[in-house]
């Protein structure tokens, strides 16, 4: 198989790793505007099947001749962009996945629904974590029961080594952590869909030692489209950022005197507040750390005649050789979602969806923990708090 990947910046380069590590994958294509960031791929990822493309792949005059052939493209370039790529290959005909961006996006790229089906092409956006692995997982849980009753994500990437007085650092966009903090966050309560205020529902998280406990709270664009996909099938469903205790308070603080808004700042000035925000951020909170990446899904639901929960839990941890961790748990599930669309391992005959509709979660779940995600399954008897795991478990 060929797979054409666009942008070879940090979460781009380690999509193209996870990908050279699948026999099945012959040619892996890496695009970029920038020549610092291929030869910085090339550095790393020493493999014959790596060939590299220093161009703007938002021209598609320059781009349509290098994806022509390709099994799947992946889009890890920013938001903005996602929908452009993502017609390209809907024109040129070939399969598509990208990483997640805003509800704006997402709804651009799923409008092309109809088109795709004609043309039997996947558009597959949000195959990154959150959402993305995250969706997957849940549909996957929910699917092991007779009836469910509600289901809990909670997920974040946290400083393994937090410094006051943030103890947080940027493991993502200083853009999408803005964004994901200003906008309404969706979930099901009581059996209907509805909004809440970002960094709010705080709640003490535990996990096990050196972490203890955390702190989870609302946010948006963890979801995306499952709340819509579950109503009617769950009575309570909700997504929660896990960070380090404080966080929330410390952004309601900043957020409160406007430092998010996008107007700028005086009339002699093109800059937003929300520019000067995203600048600092990236200034004091940027750059490389030893992250660990916090996931843990849990489903209350009947099965086989009694009331049980399912918890799916991952911990993931900055290797010794400075290998971050949320490259590793975007990079392996992309890398998975793409191996079985390319290889038409996807259901159906094509379309514009999200992964979780797309793919089976057995399929991800065994490609995943194959390419050495640590990804953990537990029964339990009765409906436990997502906040804090028994010691007993049933499997």
């Amino acid at each position: 198989m060929k797979i054409t990947v666009i942008g070879a910046g940090e979460i781009g380069s380690a999509v193209a790793e996870q990908l050279s590590r699948y026999d099945e994958i012959e040619l892996i294509q890496v695009c970029d505007a920038g020549a610092r960031a291929l030869q910085d791929l090339h550095d790393r990822v020493r493999n014959p099947k790596l060939r590299s493309f220093q161009i703007d792949a938002r021209d598609q005059r320059l781009v349509a001749p290098i994806i022509e052939g390709s099994d799947c493209v992946v889009n890890c370039l920013p938001a903005s962009v996602r929908d452009v790529i993502a017609e390209i290959c809907l024109n040129t005909g070939l399969h598509y996945c990208d990483l997640g961006g805003d509800e704006d996006t997402l709804e651009r790229i799923l409008a092309m629904h109809e088109m795709a089906q004609e043309k039997g092409v996947w558009l597959v956006p949000n195959c990154g974590l959150a959402p993305g692995f995250t969706n997957v997982l849940c549909l996957h849980a929910i699917s092991r029961f007779d009836s469910v009753e509600a289901a809990f994500i909670r997920v974040g990437v946290v400083p393994q080594h937090p410094e006051p007085p943030f103890n947080f650092r940027l493991s993502w966009s200083a853009e999408k952590v803005i964004s994901d903090y200003t906008r309404p966050a969706k979930r099901i309560v009581d059996g209907e869909i509805v909004t809440v205020e970002p960094l709010t529902d705080v709640e003490p998280i535990y996990f096990d030692a050196p972490y203890g406990q955390l702190e989870a709270f609302s946010s948006a664009g963890g979801m995306a489209t499952l709340t819509e996909q579950l109503l009617g099938r769950v009575r309570t469903l909700d997504h929660k950022t896990i960070r380090w205790p404080g966080h929330a308070s410390q952004m309601q603080f900043l957020l409160g005197l406007g430092l998010g808004e996008d107007r700028s700042i005086d009339v002699r000035t093109h800059l937003t507040y929300r520019d000067v925000l995203v600048r600092r951020m990236r200034k004091r909170l940027g750059g490389s750390f030893e992250d660990a990446a916090l996931l843990r899904i849990v489903v209350h639901g009947v099965r086989e005649g009694a009331k049980k929960s399912l918890v799916y839990e991952l911990i993931d941890t900055a290797d010794n050789e400075g290998d971050m961790a949320i490259r590793r748990v975007i990079s392996i599930p992309t890398a998975a979602i793409v191996d079985l669309v390319a290889s038409g391992r996807a259901a159906g005959g094509g379309g514009a969806r999200p992964p979780e509709q797309v793919v089976t979660g057995r399929d991800v779940v065994d490609l995943v923990r194959a390419q050495g995600l640590d990804l953990q399954k537990t029964y339990y008897d009765g409906f436990i708090d997502v906040d804090r795991l028994p010691a007993h478990a049933l499997s």
